[in-house]
């Protein structure tokens, strides 16, 4: 898909040339690449158009840049933008010239067509793993999405990069062995209790461990004192005491027999 797209040149760059320009209902923005980068004023409501595009970031756009030195008629990619969190206006847009003779490298859509897969009929999930895939190809032979049909997938069964069918001219960089989409089997309410069961003894184990240790000191003579032994091992120390306190009592009273 290609959309056309006037822009112009910005002499003023920085945070508040970029406020004014946007308070005067403009978008800064930059084109770059093949040796060059301009600083750009655009229209919002001509870059919310290819926003909104099926294509996306895979829309071939025809630049017409006024007020440019030379070369006022440019092809781009929409590389990146920024919007407005709270409003989801358009902030700013970064534009990458190309060349119609050069192959570039770029991300375009998977979109799953077909009926409602044979797997999913059977209860089945439907995954899809890859949202996107990474191809080389001409701008003009740039796909605005990759198509694959899951009609008839079955459950535990999918479609891996390799098994796409071949587009002339755009060739796939993704691993071969790489699952597009496919149907997994439902777990069972059994096997999700089975799940969380184990997860949670897996969780509290380390609590346990940690209580052990710490209540695993060493007692009197050596030993390792007992989880129940805690209590007993500061009646043991305070028995000491006492008999300490008591001995010069005793000596005293075997003193006073000996007169």
């Amino acid at each position: 898909m290609k959309f056309d797209l006037t822009v112009s040149v910005r002499e003023q760059a920085g945070k508040g040339a970029a406020r004014s320009m946007r308070r005067a209902g403009k978008i800064p923005a930059v084109l770059y690449g093949q040796g060059e980068c301009l600083s750009l004023i655009a229209s919002p409501d001509d870059l919310v158009k290819i926003l909104k595009s099926h294509a996306g970031s895979t829309a071939l756009i025809s630049l017409t840049v006024n007020g440019a030195k030379s070369n006022p008629s440019r092809t781009a990619l929409l590389r990146d933008y920024q919007v407005d969190p709270v409003t989801g206006a358009v902030l700013h847009a970064d534009l990458f010239e190309i060349s119609m003779s050069k192959p570039i490298r770029v991300k375009v859509p998977v979109k799953v067509i077909g009926s409602i897969p044979a797997g999913v009929k059977e209860g089945g999930v439907l995954h899809h793993n890859m949202r996107d895939m990474h191809v080389e190809c001409l701008p003009a032979a740039l796909p605005d999405h990759i198509e694959v049909d899951a009609t008839a997938l079955t459950i535990g069964s999918g479609i891996h990069v390799k098994e796409i069918a071949a587009r002339d001219g755009v060739r796939f960089l993704d691993e071969p062995d790489q699952m597009v989409v496919s149907v997994a089997a439902p777990m069972s309410d059994a096997k999700l209790e089975a799940l969380l069961t184990s997860g949670a003894g897996a969780a509290g184990e380390p609590e346990v461990m940690a209580k052990g240790k710490e209540v695993g000191a060493e007692g009197a003579g050596g030993e390792p004192a007992k989880a129940g032994a805690a209590a007993p091992a500061g009646d043991a120390k305070g028995g000491e005491k006492k008999d300490a306190a008591a001995a010069p009592k005793a000596e005293k009273k075997e003193a006073e027999k000996k007169k």
